[in-house]
């Protein structure tokens, strides 16, 4: 709920932006990073395809740089920073904690499936802080965590655009019932006011 409303309140400070700007900016930020093909396909009717790709390059714009980067700033915010230091040392052992046995098992792989698969705090983000957490050489790393960004976009895309067709299907047969229930009660009416003039 909290993601959905950070989404929210996102999506309308970046309402003024090409919608293809907006979603590629929400997939590449942390936390919210999910929500950019939902909102291609709910908000914006892009096609499958079209909210795929944007949301997926979204999603995988800030791996690279993450693993780049994390190490020397985490290390230079640690040096000079007591404060930091008890924060990134209690944020990088909760999720070493958390997610050792998947990774230590299924390495690379442990990560592809970790971003491509919908679960709660997951996603490009969290995936990059796992590789340099659990030393992931590069080389097998970025693959992993870029083709498992690009299927959670796919995944993403393809389960909203079923449910935007489920509710619009819903939404036709209930109104096609409400229609048929309005003209059944319509001639139930005649029916009845003519049976009444008729025992007068």
């Amino acid at each position: 709920m909290e993601k959905l409303d950070a989404a929210t309140k996102l999506f309308e400070a970046l309402s003024r932006l090409p919608k293809e700007l907006v979603v590629l900016i929400i997939s590449a930020l942390p936390i919210v990073e999910r929500t950019g093909a939902p909102i291609a396909v709910a908000k914006y009717h892009m096609p499958i395809w079209e909210a795929f790709v944007f949301a997926g390059v979204g999603m995988a714009l800030p791996i690279l740089p993450i693993l780049l980067l994390l190490g020397p700033v985490s290390e230079w915010l640690e040096k000079h920073s007591h404060i930091m230091a008890r924060i990134l040392g209690w944020i990088f052992e909760h999720t070493r904690r958390k997610h050792s046995e998947k990774i230590d098992r299924y390495g690379a792989l442990g990560l592809f499936l970790f971003v491509a698969v919908p679960l709660p705090l997951t996603g490009s983000w969290t995936g990059a802080l796992l590789a340099y957490l659990f030393d992931i050489d590069l080389k097998y790393a970025l693959p992993s965590l870029f083709i498992g960004a690009l299927a959670a976009a796919f995944l993403a895309s393809l389960a909203t655009a079923g449910a935007v067709a489920i509710v619009k299907l819903i939404g036709g047969l209930a109104l096609g019932v409400f229609i048929l229930l309005a003209i059944g009660a319509l001639f139930a009416g005649r029916l009845l006011r003519k049976r009444g003039q008729e025992d007068l």
